[in-house]
């Protein structure tokens, strides 16, 4: 069928054109059907052999599918690694990560996706993703969350609005700018930050909301506002372009490495999880640099 001819099969085949023919001869004798008709020496499929080819195509792909799985079993690099984190994770720790776990694992394949917390959890319980980064706890049932990683919520700002001398130093909450650029206000590190002013009294006004973190750090890159950021946003700006200045007192910030409660993490992927926590701790070593 793919060949169109008896010589064409023998040479893909490896084998006699007699020994093409004996086969095929004993394959229409055991369904009992004519698969080819030969018109002026040459083979056509019957329309029975047209249906039969299609429903025989498809089992022979997935056996060769059953083939590569078994070899890639074989030399240990058959599954893929699903990870899922929030944006702002993504952005900022991930990339690094990956960089060092490709050292040891080139070929395997990996599937990185980006999601908020709440659709996270859907994908670690249908098995779309085998593990996940987060910087809420989702309080899930079916979800283990454990903290891998800690920093402060930070203040960044343009340059200028505060003494060089005082870059990287404590911002008491009392001295916070009160026109803000930050998350909506179901947000819930955002929401730490407003329950903190408002016990001191302190009003702010939120006059640009965004998304995410990382596109409140772009805007105040950019000279748009200030804004409170997570510590692993607020470690990986550019200081040449953004003061930073961690909250006083702290509003500390925990990073969830989340995983499915019924599926335990394979080498390769326990080998991501360490990459990640190391980019995690040298991301708040650099924040306190």
């Amino acid at each position: 069928m793919q060949v169109g001819s008896i010589s064409g099969a023998a040479q893909v085949l490896h084998i006699s054109q007699p020994a093409v023919t004996k086969v095929l001869q004993h394959c229409e004798m055991q369904l009992g059907l004519k698969l080819f008709e030969r018109v002026k020496g040459k083979l056509y499929p019957t329309p029975e052999a047209q249906k039969l080819f299609t429903e025989v195509d498809r089992v022979n792909r997935d056996l060769q599918s059953v083939r590569r799985l078994a070899n890639s079993l074989r030399d240990g690099a058959a599954e893929t690694v699903k990870l899922v984190a929030t944006p702002t994770v993504a952005t900022t720790l991930v990339p690094g990560a990956m960089t060092a776990w490709r050292k040891k694992y080139a070929d395997m394949r990996c599937q990185l996706a980006t999601q908020h917390t709440r659709e996270i959890v859907s994908a670690l319980l249908v098995g779309e993703a085998d593990f996940a980064l987060s910087l809420q706890d989702p309080r899930h049932p079916g979800i283990q969350c454990e903290s891998v990683a800690q920093g402060p919520m930070t203040v960044i700002a343009p340059p200028g609005t505060w003494p060089a001398a005082l870059a990287d130093s404590p911002l008491p909450i009392a001295e916070l700018p009160t026109r803000l650029i930050a998350l909506p206000e179901d947000d819930p590190l955002g929401a730490r930050v407003l329950d903190a002013c408002a016990l001191i009294g302190r009003d702010v006004d939120v006059h640009t909301i965004v998304q995410t973190y990382h596109l409140a750090r772009s805007l105040v890159e950019s000279g748009a506002g200030v804004a409170v950021i997570d510590p692993f946003s607020a470690a990986t700006v550019d200081i040449n372009r953004v003061m930073r200045r961690p909250i006083a007192p702290e509003i500390q910030v925990d990073l969830f490495l989340l995983t499915p409660n019924s599926a335990p993490l394979s080498l390769a992927a326990r080998s991501l999880v360490d990459c990640l926590k190391v980019a995690a701790r040298n991301c708040h070593a650099i924040s306190h640099s």
